[in-house]
């Protein structure tokens, strides 16, 4: 659970999360507010102002399927798109800080499912939602270890829409045949072998970076790869010790690996770096799943590979059969001004025919287990397998803001970035200690 308990989530035109000054700025003027206008709950139905950052290909045409499938379920409900532009939230999440803060909240806000909704929850600023599940049937559709990832003290804050994979390695068959590989590598020592090969035999970069914010969604599937599950969901805990020689092992590994890293990667964004992959030019990149509509969407947004051809997928080396997890979720701000239009919209959300119409679009799965299969095809029929499947584990995100609050996000990229200076592992990892004993929720 979230804070004493987090057990360890694509989204499009995620190159923004790099930016984090005003997540941070976000997060000090959430906790300065005080509770987004009380507790009294508006019945107006009339309207809904539902703030997200979906605005990019994709994901803008899935929230108009899912507007229109609302307004035709609400008629004299008005839907207001109050959605701005910039990956990741970075520029919604510094103008919602504002409205909370001067107690103007929309009716409904996105966020990402997990952690990175502590300072709404603590700040008293959103309501919970366990009635609201009960009243819609919704914890008999969700996976109880979904629901328990995204509860605090026992409560739930969100209503997830999707779910992404981060832990995705993406690769060009021709370079792997180029270099003598026979099939994408399943632990992270055959990784590093792997990339050396490339190296060594092709003139193709063994793997593509993008922006500083690649190398930390790097370095969480790389740790879930070494760690295990359990271990690395043991990361998120109070008291988890990160000084420990398993890390020390894992970071080791993780220094190797960027150095076969392409040299252009603190210029070129998570899209650069992919598309490297389905050219030809790089050998392997592990991004989340959202990559898979980028290469298969129709031009001008997407680039039209073909999958088993231009490129192919396996999970990051060493996380098979675990879901490194991202949600995108509708929460309810307290004092909205529509309470009754912002329940409606949840409702339409954390619904069957909603969550069909808008994921297929955007390019992720359902985050509820009953979803319309035929809809899903190719990568996607593989994730809503993996994602249904009981013996699948879950771990959050770290990067995506599942299982770290906002300081502890910063202060590991931080950590990241003064890395990729000095290349030094130790100070990486004495970091990224100092960071979880300052920082566990």
């Amino acid at each position: 659970m979230l804070g004493s308990r987090v057990r360890a989530h694509r989204i499009r035109g995620r190159g923004g999360l790099t930016a984090l000054t005003a997540v941070a700025l976000g997060g000090a003027l959430v906790l300065a507010g005080c509770g987004g206008g009380g507790d009294k709950k508006s019945s107006d139905k009339s309207k809904v102002e539902v703030f997200s950052w979906w605005t990019g290909p994709g994901e803008a045409d899935g929230l108009a399927a899912m507007k229109a499938d609302f307004e035709k379920n609400n008629p004299g409900t008005t839907f207001e798109n109050a959605a701005i532009a910039g990956g990741s939230g970075t520029q919604a999440k510094a103008v919602l800080a504002s409205r909370l803060q001067n107690r103007k909240p929309p009716d409904s806000f996105q966020g990402h499912a997990g952690a990175e909704l502590l300072d709404y929850i603590k700040a008293g600023q959103i309501e919970p939602l366990n009635s609201f599940y009960d009243a819609n049937g919704m914890t008999k559709v969700y996976p109880r270890q979904l629901l328990d990832q995204i509860s605090y003290q026992g409560k739930i804050y969100s209503v997830p829409v999707n779910i992404h994979r981060s832990n995705m390695l993406w690769y060009n068959p021709a370079v792997l045949k180029e270099a003598g590989i026979a099939a994408p590598p399943k632990t992270v020592a055959e990784f590093v072998a792997d990339l050396k090969l490339v190296q060594s035999k092709t003139k193709k970069v063994p793997l593509s970076l993008g922006a500083q914010w690649t190398a930390d969604h790097l370095l969480e599937s790389v740790l879930l790869g070494d760690l295990g599950t359990d271990g690395y969901n043991a990361l998120w805990k109070p008291g988890a010790d990160w000084s420990g020689p398993q890390m020390t092992k894992a970071l080791g590994d993780y220094a190797e690996i960027v150095k076969y890293t392409s040299v252009e990667a603190a210029s070129t964004d998570w899209q650069g770096a992919a598309k490297a992959v389905v050219d030809g030019k790089a050998a392997f990149n592990i991004m989340g799943d959202w990559a898979y509509g980028y290469f298969t969407g129709s031009a001008p947004n997407g680039l039209g590979k073909k999958l088993g051809t231009d490129f192919n997928y396996a999970p990051s080396p060493g996380t098979d059969g675990t879901y490194l997890w991202l949600s995108d979720s509708f929460t309810l701000p307290k004092g909205a001004p529509h309470h009754a239009g912002a329940e409606a919209w949840l409702k339409e959300a954390g619904s069957k025919q909603g969550q069909d119409l808008f994921n297929p679009k955007k390019g992720s799965i359902p985050a509820r287990t009953d979803a319309d299969k035929s809809l899903y095809t190719g990568y996607l029929a593989y994730a809503l397998a993996q994602w249904g499947n009981p013996s699948t584990k879950l771990a959050g995100s770290m990067w995506h803001g599942v299982v770290a609050n906002n300081k502890w996000h910063t202060d590991i990229d931080t950590a990241v970035g003064l890395f990729l200076q000095s290349k030094d592992a130790s100070k990486l990892q004495k970091a990224l200690a100092d960071a979880a004993k300052n920082d566990a929720q």
